[in-house]
């Protein structure tokens, strides 16, 4: 008679883990927002409705439990940030990597101007080939740096927890086309990010891929 045999042992899937998520917003409106001149890595300040969305937006970010707080150097991120950590009750880290694009020559212009004197540079910009713009920062130099810090952001907190930071409108466009493996014409396919606007990534299991649970989500 056989004696009966253990079952194999199956083999190992990977970390099950639960997952971490990223919320990565961007800063209340400042007066070049409003006037539609290019910031990049100007330093402008939030103007009253941009203080008036980040206290709208920051109980709703803050409800979705984040338990790290990160921010760009550059003041309208670390204003709009100051809102969330008071209602964290938390330090926000500060990091220059999550700084805008650098956009060169076009810092300070308007929007109008640039269309008229530079129109098809322009319509590309706004596709997310920030490449065009004379003497401003590569597109593969800022997914570098933005994706180095949102992996740093990320390792700051354990599996099944939450992340935050708080950076700029063209820096998270190219910083979740990166994480997500995409190239160029598929940022294109992501619009531009309203003042206080958020979007959420997220891994299924701890280390895993990131996938994209929202975008331009508003308090």
């Amino acid at each position: 008679m056989t004696s009966p045999t253990t079952p194999p042992t199956a083999p190992p899937t990977g970390d099950e883990r639960p997952g971490r998520t990223l919320v990565l917003v961007r800063h209340g409106r400042t007066a070049w927002n409003a006037d539609g001149r290019a910031q990049g890595q100007t330093d402008v300040d939030l103007d009253e409705l941009g203080h008036e969305q980040a206290a709208r937006m920051a109980p709703v970010v803050a409800a979705l439990g984040p338990s790290v707080l990160w921010c760009s150097d550059l003041a309208r991120a670390r204003d709009t940030a100051s809102y969330v950590a008071k209602e964290l009750g938390v330090e926000p880290t500060v990091d220059r990597r999550l700084r805008e694009f650098h956009l060169g020559e076009r810092e300070g212009v308007r929007r109008a101007d640039w269309v008229a004197r530079w129109p098809d540079e322009r319509a590309r910009f706004e596709d997310g080939d920030y490449d065009v713009v004379p003497g401003g920062e590569r597109r593969a130099e800022v997914a570098s740096r933005m994706g180095e810090v949102c992996r740093a952001v990320l390792d700051a907190v354990g599996p099944g927890e939450t992340a935050a930071a708080v950076s700029h409108g063209g820096a998270i466009r190219t910083a979740v086309a990166s994480l997500l493996g995409w190239d160029t014409p598929g940022a294109s396919s992501l619009r531009g990010l309203d003042n206080c606007g958020w979007t959420r990534l997220a891994e299924r299991t701890y280390g895993g891929p990131l996938r994209l649970v929202s975008w331009n989500e508003q308090a």
